[in-house]
């Protein structure tokens, strides 16, 4: 065997001894802390080279002179990796309490203090980890904003839901009374007035039916290619008489004869929503403009009433469930629902529906995707 050879085996063999007693050193303290670790890792490196250096001064025969200094070179390596190394274990020890001290407060109350990361972190990892957690916490807080929005809208339908139920409700008893005690004039009036109660109630409760589909990702749909020149022209009859009960007037002049591939029973339920409520909305003698054009690679559905506007702190809510307006606890003004069950609809065909203010009144715009030609 050449000497090279031989003083690589002795470097080996020293250098694996203190491995491995570096590896043992390391999992009996996994659970401590890294800069513990970090000193045992510069530790094994020194040792490493001192055993290896030793075996080979001794297979060699070094004189003690050239051991001591060969000895000395080593300790003194040691002692700067040692510094330096606790310097960098110090600084990571610093940094994962200062991450976990802003991590805790993510759970902590309501979270109305955003997460706000280490601004130095130690290393790259660190810093990683507080950005993901910077984005969990936003995603959190957009999450509870969601749900504190959605319980109190869950509330206020619940509040009026209640009121709408409980005025027909105390009408059908007091009519059903009077009929069985035969107090009544003229019957067939108050069986209409039953009537068109009921239907009122039936429409409710179909609509809360429809809805509570919505939220829950079941509303099934079964898109076909149509143009909306047609879809218009089905919820535009669909209105008409009840247009001319009012005095409004309905203008489609504007639809484009553009293809969509959406669920034609769905959306033409879309379209009559917005219709109705832009008829009551709209006084006599008003006009009603429905318009239909290609954006992009989108189509724009857009009702335009003479409502005379909705106040600007009102305009984010118009798509909630249960608004209805300031003051809107009549009849006419239904349970909330009909926007709400807009917004499920155009969600579901993945496109959106917003709301603008417009001279007089405001505009209605879903936004669906085109069909490929």
């Amino acid at each position: 065997m050449s000497d090279l050879a031989q003083i690589a085996l002795y470097a080996a063999a020293g250098a694996a001894a203190a491995g491995l007693l570096g590896a043992m050193a390391l999992r009996l303290l996994r659970h401590r802390s890294v800069a513990l670790s970090l000193v045992v890792v510069a530790a094994v490196t020194v040792a490493a080279f001192l055993a290896g250096t030793l075996s080979v001064a001794w297979a060699m025969f070094l004189s003690s002179h050239d051991l001591r200094v060969v000895v000395l070179v080593c300790v003194m390596a040691g002692i700067v990796s040692f510094a330096v190394t606790l310097v960098l274990g110090r600084q990571v020890v610093a940094g994962s309490k200062a991450l976990t001290a802003a991590t805790r407060a993510l759970g902590d109350g309501e979270g109305s203090t955003p997460f706000a990361p280490p601004e130095a972190a130690p290393t790259a990892e660190l810093a990683e980890l507080g950005r993901e957690l910077a984005a969990t916490s936003a995603k959190l807080a957009a999450s509870r904003d969601r749900e504190r929005a959605l319980e109190a809208s869950r509330r206020e339908l619940v509040a009026w839901i209640s009121h709408d139920l409980r005025t027909p409700l105390a009408g059908l008893r007091a009519m059903a009374e009077a009929l069985e005690d035969g107090m009544v004039p003229d019957p067939p009036r108050y069986h209409a007035q039953i009537r068109a109660e009921v239907e009122r109630l039936s429409a409710m409760v179909g609509d809360l039916f429809e809805l509570s589909r919505i939220q829950a990702g079941a509303l099934p749909l079964s898109p076909s290619r149509m143009s909306v020149y047609d879809l218009v022209g089905d919820a535009i009859s669909g209105v008409g008489a009840l247009a001319s009960e009012r005095g409004v007037r309905l203008v489609g002049a504007g639809v484009e004869p553009v293809p969509v591939e959406v669920d034609g029973r769905e959306m033409t339920r879309v379209l009559a929503n917005l219709l109705v409520n832009a008829i009551h909305r709209t006084p006599a003698d008003g006009t009603v403009a429905v318009a239909a054009r290609r954006w992009e690679e989108s189509v724009v559905l857009s009702v335009t009433d003479g409502c005379g506007g909705i106040p600007p702190e009102d305009l984010p809510r118009v798509f909630d469930t249960g608004w209805r307006g300031t003051g809107a606890r009549t009849p006419p003004a239904g349970a909330g629902l009909g926007l709400a069950i807009v917004r499920g609809i155009v969600e579901a065909h993945r496109g959106r529906a917003s709301v603008t203010n417009v001279p007089g009144g405001c505009r209605f715009d879903v936004v669906l995707p085109a069909a490929p030609n």
